[in-house]
């Protein structure tokens, strides 16, 4: 069988019956204990995960949703944890679902691990990179090495033909390393970088955030890396699809932070040499995305595990498409405060889960977001 197209190819148009993303968090166990995980992974697997029977059984339900089919991401934890990742994986791709892997970088990922994914059609393997030297990407992910291994498995997969995707969560101890981070995902050819704003849940809750401010200078600068080339996303970030718009209107203005960042850029690249996208999809917690934990509790997103459901007991399909809180997180008129004036509401709508987190409603303002709508400005 050939490679599967991914869903996104063509046009994402209907997210009230279908996301683009299945997330499956095949286990909580891994060899990392990262400062900011959001699964709180522990080195053994939990009791109650699902079987391998219940698992291709999940990933049968995803064509209930019908074509194009959603996108299976096998996450954990580490999904290389679970032995029959592989076995998942041959099925997925069987049924015409496009895949993708969340690996952590320990010794289960090794070349030949990444020479079976290539072999099985992965659309694309990421691995997490937070820091542009040893020392800062170490002393998050609490294994020295990993930094080092990191690199050279980008290096690897580039020589075996696997496509690969840098994430990086942008929290305070990295700010000024994202030029950096950005330019190894240039210079190793990858095939996105996710930029992934940090969210205190699990493990993640004691870190700090950056500041407002400083997030929206972030924002715009991902506007000013996407003109190189590399494909640049956001999670739960959604505010960069406004400062996308934005910056189609005029010139693209920031604070000392943005100034940095693009100028450290420069001097590591040179000039952007393309113009950045056009658009973006719109999509969120809920919206166009689905989580469904190890032990099978169904949530709008990783960030977001209110659980609204459970596997097998329930159909990921129904889920999605009929529980109250799923339809209101795509329905832009339930947004509350800042977020419910915003002209911007439909195509950004803020972080669904830092809402949550830090005000305890699904549906208040983002308060990492600084940008005062239009209408709020003449009350």
């Amino acid at each position: 069988m050939g490679t599967v197209t991914p869903p996104w190819a063509f046009g994402y148009r209907d997210p009230e019956k279908r996301p683009l993303f299945v997330c499956w968090e095949m286990t909580k166990a891994c060899n990392l204990s990262c400062r900011h995980c959001r699964a709180r992974a522990i080195k053994r697997a939990l009791p109650g995960e699902l079987s391998v029977e219940q698992g291709k059984k999940l990933i049968e339900q995803i064509l209930e949703f019908g074509e194009p089919y959603p996108a299976i991401l096998f996450t954990g934890g580490d999904p290389l944890m679970r032995p029959d990742l592989m076995e998942q994986i041959a099925h997925a791709r069987d049924l015409g679902i496009y895949t993708a892997v969340a690996s952590s970088v320990t010794n289960l990922l090794t070349k030949e691990t990444m020479e079976q994914l290539r072999d099985l059609d992965v659309g694309v393997m990421s691995i997490s990179i937070d820091g542009a030297d040893p020392e800062t990407h170490d002393a998050l992910r609490g294994v020295p090495g990993t930094w080092q291994r990191s690199v050279e498995v980008l290096r690897e997969a580039n020589e075996i033909g696997l496509r690969i995707q840098i994430n990086s969560t942008v929290m305070k101890s990295n700010l000024k390393q994202l030029a950096d981070l950005f330019h190894m995902a240039l210079v190793n050819r990858v095939a996105a970088w996710e930029v992934f704003f940090l969210v205190r849940t699990g493990r993640g809750a004691a870190l700090e955030n950056p500041t407002p401010e400083e997030v929206e200078d972030v924002m715009k600068f991902l506007v000013f890396a996407s003109g190189y080339g590399v494909t640049v996303r956001t999670s739960e970030g959604p505010q960069f699809r406004r400062v996308l718009r934005e910056s189609m209107n005029g010139q693209l203005t920031g604070g000392t932070l943005y100034e940095f960042l693009v100028g450290r850029l420069r001097k590591l690249a040179g000039q952007p040499t393309r113009e950045a996208p056009k658009r973006l999809n719109s999509t969120g917690d809920g919206k166009g995305v689905m989580f469904v934990s190890y032990n099978g509790e169904i949530s709008p997103s990783g960030f977001l595990q209110a659980n609204l459901g459970k596997y097998p007991e329930e159909s990921i399909v129904d889920v999605y498409r009929t529980n109250s809180t799923f339809v209101e997180l795509r329905d832009p008129l339930k947004l509350r405060g800042k977020c419910s004036r915003c002209e911007y509401r439909g195509y950004c709508g803020g972080s669904r889960s830092r809402a949550f987190v830090e005000t305890g409603s699904f549906m208040e303002s983002d308060p990492l977001c600084i940008y005062e709508p239009v209408l709020a400005r003449h009350l």
